[in-house]
């Protein structure tokens, strides 16, 4: 393994409590150049479709999502992970947590908004099963920067054809 590769580490996704908003906090400063204050975190989280978690390792907050449900889609509002900790596997699983959320009967896609700046982010919703579906001009309030809506599609897992059971042949035999 090269030194610049990270290990794949397990993390533990919980909802997000009012103790662990100084560790969030403190990621999304890391990670934004536009961060959210703790007022639109509270802000989010005070909605009755708004649901906040968060990724720990060893104690320790080492991601977050908001997100809300709406009647057919999940909506990503915010997502970090810790710099120390990309690479390593937490957001993929943060990313599971959710998908295994969707249905064929209710919610059936994930989107959320990416600025075009954001390669690195871009590059990794792609990798985890995202596409960009449309780009929004000027989406933005702090920039004029446009947005890439990016979109995750539930499918539904492939069972092998059952072969149907003969009870009579198997009797005859």
């Amino acid at each position: 393994m090269h030194s610049d590769q990270k290990q794949d580490v397990r993390v533990h996704i919980r909802w997000m409590i009012r103790r662990d908003m100084p560790e969030v906090l403190a990621i999304e400063k890391e990670c934004f150049e536009y961060p959210w204050l703790e007022e639109d975190f509270i802000h989010s989280l005070r909605q009755r479709n708004c649901i906040g978690m968060v990724a720990e390792h060893d104690d320790r907050v080492v991601g977050f999502m908001i997100y809300e449900l709406l009647k057919t889609r999940i909506h990503v509002l915010n997502f970090a992970v810790q710099p120390s900790f990309q690479r390593c596997g937490a957001g993929s699983q943060m990313l599971a947590k959710l998908a295994a959320k969707l249905s064929t009967q209710r919610r059936t896609r994930i989107v959320l908004e990416v600025r075009e700046t954001n390669l690195s982010a871009q590059l990794f919703f792609r990798a985890n099963g995202f596409r960009a579906v449309s780009v929004l001009r000027n989406y933005y309030a702090d920039t004029p920067e446009d947005a890439y809506l990016m979109q995750y599609r539930y499918r539904a897992e492939k069972t092998p054809a059952t072969v149907p059971f003969n009870r009579i042949t198997r009797l005859a035999g």
